[in-house]
Parts: structure tokens; C-alpha cells; sequence
């Protein structure tokens, strides 16, 4: 499975606050019960938030949160962790989407695969998956709930991962994605 690591971790921020996190090796556990797979290798990109020099109590709460939230992704089995970088000036992200496509697309030439995971909700992933599918490797992508990847519905298996019973409304799509319940007492933990 390839999780794109900070879509992710902005994704349980913002369903569960800076006082709560995703356990990521339960999240994986909860996905591979419910597909009825066991993940040989999870490959996580991800970078970190860059600390401002005097910040508020705001930013080291999301701060604390999300080195915690990465603890767990790091004592998860079987784990590759990408860390890319920040932009000094613009404190945006480097390297990882595109180390996270350009793995996704090697992986699939080398045949390291027979069935490709993509946890992400950014289209910008769309290119990288129609290759794969163009090699013939089944491909599903799975999204959390506030982060859908609704351009894959389309065109791929898609899953959403939700923590309650509410199903998205869709418009115009005519393939419905299915969903993953997880129970939040399950796989969230307090800080």
C-alpha cells in the first residue's frame, strides 16, 4: 500500500482536532479486515510541518499532534517511511508526491506488485494510476471521508474510509464508491 502520508495526517486533523490522532497501525489493520488483505509492505511519504520562531500555543499543538501521529506510522509493521522536505520560503512540501508517483509507477514496471493501494485523496495521483492500470495491475484507491478522491470513483475501485454511518452525496457519478466503517474508538486515541 502507498499512503500519501501528509494528505493523511491533514485529513485525521482535521476529523479529529488537535487533541486526538489516527493510530496508523490500527488504520491499517481496519483496512486490511475489511478488504481482507495483509499488506506485505507499506510504503508512507510524508514531510514535516516546518516550527516558526516564536509560535503560538495553535501551531505546537498541531505541531505535538502531528510527531505523534508520525510515532505511529513509524512503529507500524512492515513500514518505508519517505520524509521529503519544506520549502524554506513557502513552507510548502518537496519531493513527495512525486517520489510517491514515480515509486508507484517503478514498482508496477518491476512487477514488485500484482495489485496496487493508494490511500490518498489528491488527484494529482490520476496520471501515475492510469499508467499502472495501462500494465494491467488492478488498482484501488482508498480515501478518507474528508479527503475524497473523486476523479478516481471513475475509474478505479475507490473506497472511502469513514467513522460514522453517513454516506457522500454524489452528483453526476454513476459509480458509487463502497465504504470502509471504522469504529473511531477503534483506531483514534487521545493525546
Amino acid at each position: 500500500m502507498f499512503v500519501d502520508g501528509s494528505n493523511l495526517y491533514n485529513s485525521q486533523y482535521e476529523l479529529f482536532g488537535p487533541d486526538k490522532f489516527l493510530d496508523f497501525s490500527l488504520l491499517v489493520k481496519g483496512i486490511e479486515t475489511h478488504l481482507k488483505v495483509l499488506f506485505s509492505e507499506v510504503y508512507f511519504y510524508a514531510s514535516y510541518s516546518p516550527k516558526s520562531k516564536h509560535p503560538t500555543l495553535k501551531e505546537k499543538r498541531y505541531l505535538k499532534n502531528e510527531a505523534i501521529f508520525y510515532k505511529s506510522v513509524k512503529r507500524t509493521k512492515n513500514i518505508s517511511f519517505f520524509k521529503g522536505y519544506r520549502s524554506k520560503t513557502s513552507g510548502k512540501e518537496k519531493e513527495v508526491d512525486v517520489k510517491l508517483a514515480v515509486d508507484l509507477v517503478d514498482y508496477a514496471h518491476r512487477k514488485a506488485f500484482s495489485k496496487a493501494f493508494l490511500l490518498s485523496g489528491d488527484a494529482d495521483f490520476m496520471q501515475a494510476l492510469h499508467t499502472i492500470r495501462n500494465l494491467r495491475i488492478t488498482t484501488v484507491v482508498l480515501s478518507m471521508q474528508n479527503k475524497v478522491m473523486f476523479k478516481a470513483i471513475l475509474f478505479y475501485k475507490t473506497y472511502i474510509i469513514r467513522f460514522d454511518n453517513n454516506n457522500l452525496r454524489f452528483r453526476k457519478i454513476k459509480k458509487l464508491p463502497q465504504y470502509i466503517s471504522l469504529d473511531r474508538n477503534d483506531v483514534v486515541k487521545k493525546i
